[in-house]
């Protein structure tokens, strides 16, 4: 059975950073396949903040470009989402995703003064 367990979340004043990260049981899961992170604001549907492939491939969402970085280590089943300059509008529940289809449970990013 696949699990995703995101953490790292939190509450953050405008400007500052957070790093996610989301560890994924199920390793031949993890070492084949593309992993994302998603975010839902309040009120909103679910977006692509950013995703990379299994050979380190990344992609972002524009609003994200040069401040958020991707990254994965295969050894520990984990990917990472550091945030940097966070803005208000960026508060949400941030989840992974691997494979396009499994999902974690998420975790909560607070960006507010």
């Amino acid at each position: 059975q696949v699990q995703l367990v995101e953490s790292g979340g939190g509450l953050v004043q405008p400007g500052g950073s957070l790093r996610l990260s989301c560890v994924v049981s199920g390793s031949i899961i993890f070492s084949i396949s593309t992993m994302d992170w998603y975010r839902q604001a309040p009120g909103k549907e679910r977006e692509l903040v950013a995703a990379i492939t299994r050979g380190g491939i990344r992609n972002y969402a524009d609003s994200v470009k040069s401040r958020f970085l991707i990254s994965r280590d295969n050894a520990k089943n984990t990917v990472y989402l550091q945030m940097n300059s966070l803005k208000p509008e960026e508060t949400g529940v941030y989840y992974c995703r691997a494979a396009g289809a499994f999902w974690g449970q998420g975790t909560q990013v607070t960006v507010s003064s």
